[in-house]
């Protein structure tokens, strides 16, 4: 596993390659636990609700996600999965094990590619089993923009990006916007 100094990590940006690789399982150190701390700084100082490691340079199945309850927000009722989480999380080594069979298009974008944002189809609720910071091994539930969240970072996890998945009018509305980040990185 890759050592890394909390301190330095910034967020990557595309076409970066780090963003477009599969990353391995890892194992939970006191490393990892401080890098999800430094993960949530940076996911809150640039007003993102989740991160994955390989957007911070590292190839760890590692994302965290903080999806706060929004005023506007249909009251949860009893029982059912959570669409937002009170506090933020850290999720290693996550898999969905369970998605629902309706797919609901959203506006989604991504701290690796500053401005640009299109429409992406996901399942709209979710069941996901993670490794915490603990080192407790449990099976979470959600639903709405949480459930989107989590889908997203463990997108990041294998290589892919909502480019990969945005609606082709996106893709279009969204053509120079990438091809200007491509430019700039090859500089």
């Amino acid at each position: 596993m890759m050592i890394a100094d909390p301190s330095k990590l910034l967020i990557e940006l595309y076409p970066t390659e780090i963003l477009r690789a599969k990353a391995p399982q890892t194992e939970l150190t006191d490393e990892v636990r401080t890098v999800a701390e430094r993960m949530v700084e940076l996911m809150q100082m640039a007003e993102g609700i989740g991160l994955a490691a390989p957007q911070v340079g590292l190839s760890w199945r590692l994302f965290v996600a903080h999806v706060p309850h929004h005023e506007d927000d249909e009251p949860q009722e009893e029982g059912l999965a959570p669409s937002s989480c009170d506090a933020p999380q850290a999720f290693l080594n996550p898999e969905i094990i369970e998605y629902s069979k309706d797919l609901e298009p959203y506006e989604e974008g991504c701290l690796s590619l500053p401005g640009i944002r299109g429409d992406v189809r996901r399942p709209t609720s979710i069941i996901m089993r993670a490794t915490l910071m603990d080192g407790s091994v449990k099976e979470f539930a959600a639903t709405g923009l949480l459930a989107r969240c989590w889908q997203h970072e463990i997108d990041h996890l294998d290589g892919v990006m909502i480019l990969d998945k945005m609606t082709q009018i996106s893709r279009l509305k969204n053509r120079a916007k990438i091809k200007s980040l491509e430019k700039s990185r090859k500089r």
